[in-house]
């Protein structure tokens, strides 16, 4: 069940971002303009963001930061050597600099799960297949959460590029193309407890929490799910685009913020998978 995927259109890959978005979902004219008001927001960040589907791209772009410790390993939801993760089913987004380095990358997975749930299917989508990996499911949100399910993560942002505001930014950006190329039913990410009790997850677009799911054999501890339906994206998407993206020029995010704190990271912030050398890609900071 988890391996099947929901017809849709899927673009060339390393498209711009405004190229590659063809709107086949939802309203129009709001996916339109957020996606239109984002990159011009990334630009003034001197980003260029890139919808990509190469994976195997994101994965050794992942390795090289890593082992310069600016990024934690990927877990296994999006490597395709052990997971079905595939330009049918996910993306990841790329953001430029002026020289065409990659600074930032943000990656979804669209799971269809007509006839099942995240509850029954934890496993499979951390560890990318179910192989008996022992999981613990209290979250009652958890087995409402069904259909179309995006599931963000591998979340990173380059030491010199942080507090910019694009933890707040991207997710959003990831959650407008997604919901434009498939009618999805629901978005969600984990977040750790600890976070939870800050509030991080609100800051980028989720409008729940329940707690809790743990992995045993991961030291991730108590992991909350943070998720929106369908129709709660799209007014977070109107309300961001209102508040934060109304400035034709993107100035408000055109110059570098005060950084977070060390630990903060993304929406699905899980962060190492301790019995192999594979962790979630969410940055040191956002």
């Amino acid at each position: 069940m988890a391996s099947l995927n929901y017809p849709n259109i899927v673009p060339e890959n390393n498209l711009r971002l405004p190229d590659a978005l063809t709107i086949e979902h939802g309203p129009a004219p709001l996916l339109g303009r957020f996606v239109i008001a984002g990159d011009r927001a990334a630009r003034a960040n001197g980003l260029r963001l890139r919808i990509r589907h190469d994976f195997p791209e994101l994965n050794r772009l992942n390795q090289e930061q890593a082992e310069r410790g600016a990024w934690y390993p990927l877990i296994d939801m999006f490597n395709p050597e052990r997971s079905d993760v595939a330009p049918e089913n996910g993306f990841w987004i790329s953001g430029e600099n002026d020289k065409g380095d990659i600074v930032s990358t943000y990656a979804a997975r669209v799971y269809y799960w007509p006839d099942s749930n995240l509850k029954e299917q934890a496993v499979a989508m951390l560890y990318g297949r179910d192989e008996g990996q022992p999981v613990v499911v209290t979250a009652p949100a958890a087995s409402e959460i069904g259909g179309l399910v995006l599931s963000v993560g591998a979340a990173w942002v380059r030491p010199d590029y942080r507090g910019r505001q694009l933890s707040h930014l991207l997710p959003r950006v990831a959650k407008a193309y997604a919901i434009s190329r498939w009618p999805l039913d629901w978005a969600m990410g984990y977040v750790t407890a600890a976070s939870a009790l800050k509030g991080l997850a609100y800051g980028y677009g989720s409008k729940h929490l329940s707690y809790s799911v743990v992995y045993p054999d991961l030291d991730f501890g108590e992991l909350a799910v943070a998720y929106s339906s369908g129709r709660e994206v799209y007014d977070d998407l109107a309300e961001f685009l209102d508040k934060e993206l109304s400035d034709p020029l993107g100035a408000k995010f055109a110059s570098p913020r005060s950084a977070a704190p060390a630990g903060i990271n993304f929406e699905q912030e899980v962060t190492k998978m301790p019995s192999s050398p594979a962790f979630h890609g969410s940055s040191r900071r956002s």
